[in-house]
């Protein structure tokens, strides 16, 4: 299959794409800026633009079978100035601009498209009235299904936390998580915040949404995940890849590299689920994958 991926030359996108090609498709990834150099995305077709911007055009969009979408807006993404408790921006990026680029690929005749969208609706539906950016995501993930057709099968995977990496490709957070855990943040305690969350990797993601664009049910919402971890055991998978024997505990507190903002839920909170079975196998993605990814994010980043 010809696909594109939008957000392809990011740490889920990226992998996604990365997996893809492997399989046999074409791939072309769009994005604002050019993939970075020295990542396997590097040597893809590329397609510029801003989908919020409404940059793509039918034109542009033709002759794919299928589109990944692995390019919606989070709190790493808000920009200066904007408030993250309202509707403004999250609306204009995620609730109208991710439909809006749906319809653009359905009307250039693409046939297949895959939305990786947040877990936070489907195990927190109370947060859909109370958090604007889970507003935006389920707004979004509702908005882009709700077009799904015979001709052009739509589906979202909604993913939980998630851990991995792209050779070559930079990422602050796990650079510093890894810098963490060798004892390189002097001054920094070592804990974890109370609560924790389901985690997935970047590959078992990709896998499901490589699963999705061949085998998922047009108008379906996959809820996907692998383990739970409080945010303790997390931290501490760091620690135990670099070979740092130190135990990391739970506190109340809020943490510098997993600030409560990051924590949608609420810190202290456990947000514990078991996806489907189903579901799982229909995607064919692997489980039990964190303690890997955490080791290849330590081989890539530690110094």
């Amino acid at each position: 299959m010809k696909i594109l991926v939008v957000g392809g030359t990011g740490m889920i996108g990226g992998h996604c794409a990365t997996l893809l090609q492997s399989q046999g498709n074409e791939i072309t990834v769009a994005a604002r800026n050019s993939p970075m150099t020295g990542t396997p995305m590097a040597t893809m077709n590329v397609l510029l633009g801003d989908y919020a911007a409404g940059d793509f055009t039918l034109n542009q969009l033709q002759g794919f079978d299928a589109v990944v979408f692995a390019a919606g807006n989070d709190i790493r993404h808000i920009p200066e100035g904007e408030n993250p408790e309202e509707d403004s921006y999250w609306g204009r990026v995620n609730s109208e601009a991710i439909p809006a680029f749906a319809r653009t690929a359905r009307d250039a005749g693409v046939k297949i498209f895959v939305y990786i969208g947040s877990f936070y609706p489907q195990i927190a539906a109370h947060l859909i009235d109370e958090n604007a950016y889970v507003r935006s995501r389920h707004l979004a993930d509702c908005g882009v299904r709700k077009i799904a057709s015979d001709t052009f099968k739509v589906c979202s995977v909604n993913a939980p936390f998630v851990v991995g990496t792209v050779p070559g490709l930079s990422s602050p957070i796990f650079e510093a998580y890894t810098a963490y855990a060798q004892g390189k943040m002097e001054g920094m305690p070592i804990f974890g915040p109370a609560g924790g969350s389901n985690f997935i990797s970047t590959l078992s993601l990709a896998e499901a949404v490589s699963g999705a664009l061949k085998r998922g049910v047009p108008g379906k919402a996959y809820l996907v995940g692998d383990e739970n971890l409080t945010f303790a055991e997390y931290m501490g998978s760091f620690f135990r890849a670099v070979e740092n024997p130190v135990t990391v505990e739970a506190k109340d507190e809020e943490h510098p590299l997993l600030p409560d903002v990051a924590i949608i839920t609420g810190r202290g909170k456990v947000v514990s689920y078991e996806p489907n079975s189903s579901d799982t196998e229909l995607l064919g993605y692997r489980r039990n994958d964190i303690q890997r990814a955490i080791e290849e994010v330590v081989g890539q980043f530690r110094t």
